[in-house]
């Protein structure tokens, strides 16, 4: 699982104008099943994506395909974790404690 965490370098009326397409590759990752979660920091300075997967490749290559990305209006920190404790809600995306 990924935690991808988008920290805006630009004003908020760029941001805001590549708004509706980074709502749409949003949904695109939602339907394919990568993303679980998402929303707006607080203060809005970025957002944070939830995501799940085995390759960080990959995760990789999808935030590089964000209109923010593309737009040159956030950058990404990518942080991979091993959900090994859940609420019974995402129970399907715990993993086993990885050996020490």
């Amino acid at each position: 699982m990924f935690v991808l965490e988008l920290t805006y370098i630009a004003p908020l009326d760029r941001v805001e104008a590549a708004h509706a397409e980074h709502l749409a590759w949003l949904d695109a990752h939602y339907a394919s099943g990568v993303f679980l979660a998402s929303g707006r920091k607080v203060p809005r300075d970025g957002g944070i994506i939830l995501a799940v997967g085995d390759d960080r490749a990959k995760m990789e290559e999808i935030t590089r395909s964000d209109p923010f990305t593309v737009a040159g209006v956030c950058e990404y920190t990518i942080t991979e974790f091993v959900p090994t404790k859940t609420a019974p809600a995402l129970e399907a995306y715990r993993q086993e404690r990885p050996p020490s």
